[in-house]
């Protein structure tokens, strides 16, 4: 009962429904082909494991150093208003393309789209010039696809088991979802991921500000109540523990003096238990595949 319990505050926060059983979750049944990903592939894996839960909070920080990005959040965004809703979307955003068909990730897509080609205004840059910005423009594309799979990768490697083909592949796989988004050139290994992100610390296009700072304070505790607070509280810190020390610098974060990548590790173990516990998104993309598998052997 516990466990189910556990389960249940779990799939309400990052999904919406209690069982995990949210329509979008539902439709990774439905379609006629295996969709972006094989089964078992880089992405497939890592988005399966339990490090994601510290790396959605690991991208949110390191996106809020970039002004462009940031400006988008704060003129437009419904986080404080709705943080569990925002989160809800995002993750369906994260499932549909990993698990769903090619149709029902290309709908996902344009559904993101729409909402992104109405997001634009101004925005101070990092060099203190004033400058216009829309959520499609190509380098704010860029900077959130390559603080997504760097917060992923890093989290995977953290605390999951071993990626498919090492880290380029999953870096080399993602990168269709950053050009299905808008991203010209995606990086497609691992060093080249890494150096992308430091660059744009290089040319002086990230800082530290008020609505940086903002977001920090919120995403350092957001309204989640009783033991999910107390496990995000947690899941905050590994988060910070990941991020390297210039860019923890920008955001006004230290790492915290216990051991919390170690206490992380049980923590995420025994989510991975309470999830295992019913199905998961990637076993209805199991039953599309199978059912496409018998369909194709019996003609």
């Amino acid at each position: 009962m516990a466990r189910q319990s556990l389960r249940a505050r779990l799939l309400t926060a990052v999904a919406g429904d209690p069982d995990g059983r949210a329509p979008y979750v539902l439709e990774l049944a439905e379609g006629d082909d295996a969709g972006y990903f094989a089964e078992g592939s880089a992405p497939w894996v890592v988005h399966a494991g339990m490090g994601t839960f510290v790396a959605g909070i690991r991208a949110l920080l390191m996106q809020a150093l970039h002004p462009g990005a940031m400006a988008g959040v704060h003129d437009w965004s419904r986080y404080r208003e709705d943080p569990l809703g925002r989160l809800s979307g995002t993750v369906r955003w994260i499932v549909v393309l990993t698990f769903g068909s090619t149709a029902q990730a290309d709908r996902e897509t344009a559904r993101v789209g729409r909402f992104h080609a109405r997001v634009a205004g101004e925005y101070t840059a990092g060099d203190g010039e004033a400058r216009r910005y829309s959520a499609t423009d190509g380098d704010l594309v860029d900077w959130v696809h390559v603080t997504f799979a760097d917060a992923f990768l890093t989290c995977q490697e953290t605390w999951g088991d071993g990626i498919p083909g090492g880290p380029d592949a999953y870096v080399n796989d993602w990168a269709t979802a950053g050009r299905l988004m808008g991203v010209a050139a995606p990086p497609l290994t691992a060093a080249e991921l890494r150096a992308r992100r430091d660059g744009y610390l290089a040319r002086g296009e990230l800082r530290g500000d008020d609505r940086s700072a903002d977001v920090v304070r919120f995403l350092r505790r957001p309204p989640f109540r009783g033991s999910l607070g107390i496990a995000y509280r947690l899941l905050f810190a590994a988060a910070v523990a990941t991020i390297p020390a210039p860019y923890r610098r920008m955001l006004g974060l230290r790492r915290s003096i216990f051991p919390v990548r170690a206490v992380t590790g049980i923590v995420l173990r025994l989510a991975q238990r309470a999830l295992g516990s019913g199905p998961r998104a990637q076993d209805f993309a199991r039953m599309r595949l199978r059912r496409l598998e018998a369909a194709a052997q019996s003609e």
